[in-house]
């Protein structure tokens, strides 16, 4: 006896997006709420916090050092092969193109940009704020110290803030910035967070960030998914300007080509004045018209003379066999 298989939950999953084949209208786009705001405002406090107490050199530098001279990866040298792997989760080459693989999968199923043009402007925000700060401060990470205790600023490096940690925050977080249902939301969120906290600890691992970097990696990715709603009215105009051109690019296509086929050149219509038979002459005033011509059906016309009598419908008169048609020679009798 055959039995069917009993769906599992990755089978209830991908049902459930193959239902949206239209645009879904009941996902809200996150507002810039007062809760919101004060968490942006918190979060900015802390970053500018972390940035005084490394410029000043307190107890901040000295825990960095103290981690650094403690050199984890020797400590636990049986996980390393697997912290080299895991690290790759922060870099910014493989990460977007997974995650823009599956937002763009997910723009198409639901017929809208706004999940790639949220991620393009995510990234964009983290090379602008990241990087400016990475190279203005110029940092040098723990492989390349000079003076034991220092801060190691303004000296040409590149890492305070973390960028595998706040590419990490940043990337992995979209994902639970544009979930369909609050619970999805909650579960991408721990999800992204466990993942930007193994990053982080994995660069303090292999020795190429200080702890305060990562510290501060994770606050400048918190910082950009704060402030994304700021940006919403932005990507709308911009999906919306998107669909415009689509749209006229696509009219213009059309309507180049009919589909009665290529447009060739036009006629120009004429009046019949160069015909041979010209107009008959106007009728003189005083005299009566002549009667119009009789219209004959078409085919060959015989004269009258050759036509065949025909008995009329509804007569009493039976043909009669010796009648012959006028102008013909009736046969003679023998």
């Amino acid at each position: 006896m055959r039995t069917e298989r009993k769906p599992t939950r990755l089978d209830r999953v991908f049902a459930r997006l193959d239902r949206e084949p239209e645009r879904p209208a009941h996902i809200g786009v996150p507002r810039m709420s007062r809760h919101r705001v004060v968490l942006f405002g918190a979060a900015l406090v802390c970053y500018l916090a972390i940035v005084w107490a490394v410029l000043i050199t307190s107890w901040l530098v000295r825990l960095d050092w103290q981690v650094m001279f403690f050199r984890p990866y020797q400590q636990w040298s049986e996980i390393h092969a697997f912290v080299d792997y895991y690290v790759v989760l922060g870099q910014r080459g493989p990460t977007a193109v997974m995650v823009a693989a599956w937002l763009g999968w997910r723009s198409w199923r639901q017929h809208t940009l706004r999940p790639l043009l949220a991620l393009g402007v995510s990234l964009l925000l983290l090379n602008v704020t990241v990087g400016a700060a990475k190279y203005g401060m110029g940092r040098l990470g723990p492989h390349y110290a000079t003076e034991i205790g220092s801060n190691e600023m303004w000296l040409g490096g590149d890492i305070f803030p973390s960028g595998h940690t706040a590419n990490a925050v940043v990337t992995w977080g979209i994902l639970a910035y544009l979930a369909s249902t609050p619970r999805a939301r909650r579960w991408l969120s721990a999800v992204s967070a466990v993942t930007s906290l193994g990053v982080g600890l994995s660069t303090v691992y292999i020795g190429t960030h200080w702890l305060s970097d990562v510290v501060l990696g994770w606050i400048a990715g918190l910082l950009i998914l704060l402030a994304l709603p700021w940006f919403e009215p932005l990507i709308a105009r911009a999906e919306e300007r998107i669909f415009d051109l689509r749209a006229r690019w696509r009219d213009r296509r059309l309507g180049a080509v009919p589909a009665g086929g290529p447009v060739g050149r036009p006629v120009v219509l004429r009046p019949l004045t160069d015909r041979a038979d010209a107009a008959p002459d106007p009728v003189p005033t005083g005299r009566p018209a002549s009667r119009p011509p009789a219209c004959l059906a078409p085919g060959p016309h015989t004269t009258r003379a050759e036509r065949s009598p025909v008995t009329p419908a509804g007569s009493r008169r039976p043909p009669h066999p010796e009648r012959h048609p006028r102008g013909t020679t009736p046969v003679t009798r023998p």
